[in-house]
């Protein structure tokens, strides 16, 4: 993702569904052990395109112990939440 990871941060809570969640380091985790995700955050080098530097992140969602259409469901919401410029 182009974004920094304080811009994530902050528009983590909603693409969650404002679920309560701690941060240490890279590793995001809900508070809620029903919640079945977990989220690993991590900087990439900037990209560079001429005058411009956007900061980026690796971002990887792992989730475990729902259905297929739990996932679906939970990766529509997070994409939705971070989708930038009509997409």
């Amino acid at each position: 993702m182009t974004l920094s990871r304080d811009e994530f941060l902050r528009s983590l809570p909603a693409a969650v569904g404002h679920a309560a969640f701690r941060v240490h380091d890279g590793d995001i985790r809900p508070l809620d052990p029903a919640q079945p995700w977990r989220i690993v955050l991590a900087p990439l080098p900037d990209l560079r395109l001429g005058m411009i530097t956007l900061p980026r992140q690796r971002v990887e969602i792992f989730l475990a112990d729902c259905s297929d259409e739990e996932a679906k469901r939970f990766l529509a919401r997070f994409e939705l939440y971070f989708r930038r410029a009509g997409g």
